[in-house]
């Protein structure tokens, strides 16, 4: 299943363990080195989809400052998915090195 950027990036926040909602947007915003930020209705929108396809589950909710907090992680599909994912776009990046290094390329006839 091929994600998008968004979803990848939330799943792979989770990849750590369990994660309330701001923790998530930290963690993407890290990941991605300021490139991604999320809003709180994207985020949760992203976690529904992610949940309606079994990727993802909340994990527990606790108070804190008066405000519940619920926790996501990752089910055994997520995670797999998340493995699959991450082998495809590696693959796809060397191609990627080997078409933009010409030298690295294998020459016809094997020299």
């Amino acid at each position: 299943m091929k994600l998008r950027e968004q979803s990848y990036l939330v799943l792979l926040a989770l990849a750590e363990g369990p994660l309330h909602g701001y923790g998530i947007i930290t963690s993407v915003r890290g990941l991605s080195e300021n490139r991604v930020s999320l809003g709180a209705g994207t985020l949760y929108g992203a976690l529904d989809r992610l949940a309606g396809q079994g990727l993802v589950e909340a994990s527990g909710e606790e108070v804190v400052n008066g405000r519940n907090r619920r926790y996501y992680r990752l089910t055994g599909e997520g995670h797999a998915t998340l493995v699959a994912e991450t082998e495809r776009m590696a693959r796809l990046a060397e191609i990627a090195h080997r078409l933009l290094n010409p030298g690295l390329r294998p020459q016809p006839g094997g020299m």
